[in-house]
């Protein structure tokens, strides 16, 4: 039984206008998430990868194609689409729990229901006892954590996650990108991981999405499959598998990362 899709990419296209003429970013993108999928994007750096988020995320307008998300067209930002960037963008004058429940505050719908739920979470995931910390007062990673929180507490249909480990060390990021992969299974969310670290997307991804040199087109799409110990995957364990090696190899091909 197909899975319902959630997002559809139409003949995605994009120009910048600049003093020295037109540049083309992205061209003929068509491409299709499922509900409850982690697609990877890969491709090589100034491709365009943060570009097609921006799009999807309904912050900038393409030049042609169009974006459906829940089969609604995309034209400004949603409640339905979270997005999570590069850096955590906490604020340090308010506890972890208050900026955990700062988007539900800007939208004006707090309750005592919205105090139980942030609680919760918090405490699912390793922040209880830090929640009235503020981030100065934690690591790199549990801000992460702390900023996911806050998205996935906006209950978005479509996270959006623009190398969001990029910031951290190397130890660090591994332990983060593994807690959050399996945070985002746990709570069966649905999610494109932009980052230019291959191991990262296959450990991470249901299926990558390769794009090309700018204006970038898809290359291809891969499907992920691996064989995990104990028949349970996460990203740690991913890294594990057998058939990683094969993925890595293919993907590093295909993004001709020499040229």
């Amino acid at each position: 039984m197909e899975k319902n899709i959630i997002v559809e990419i139409k003949n995605i296209g994009m120009i910048y206008h600049t003093l020295n003429g037109e540049i083309k970013a992205l061209e003929n993108i068509d491409f299709k998430v499922f509900e409850g999928e982690i697609l990877g994007i890969v491709g090589p750096s100034g491709c365009g990868k943060s570009t097609l988020l921006s799009i999807i995320a309904g912050l900038i307008t393409p030049t042609t194609g169009k974006v459906l998300v829940n089969e609604k067209r995309v034209t400004k930002p949603s409640e339905d689409i979270g997005y999570m960037f590069q850096k955590d963008h906490l604020f340090e004058w308010r506890t972890i729990l208050q900026n955990v429940l700062l988007g539900l505050e800007v939208r004006g719908k707090i309750d005592e229901d919205s105090y139980k739920e942030a609680e919760k979470l918090l405490n699912s995931y390793g922040l209880g006892e830090f929640k009235d910390m503020y981030p100065r007062q934690l690591s790199g990673g549990m801000r992460q954590r702390a900023a996911l929180i806050r998205t996935l507490m906006l209950k978005p249909n479509l996270l959006l996650l623009d190398e969001p480990f990029s910031a951290l060390d190397y130890q660090t990021r591994l332990a983060i990108a593994d807690e959050i992969g399996i945070i985002l299974k746990e709570e069966k969310k649905t999610a494109l991981l932009v980052t230019h670290d291959i191991a990262e997307a296959i450990s991470l991804s249901d299926r990558i999405l390769i794009l090309t040199n700018r204006p970038a087109t898809i290359k291809d799409i891969i499907k992920i499959d691996l064989t995990c110990p104990q028949g349970i995957r996460t990203p740690l364990k991913s890294r594990e598998a057998p058939e990683f090696r094969h993925y890595f190899n293919k993907i590093w091909k295909e993004l001709d990362v020499h040229v």
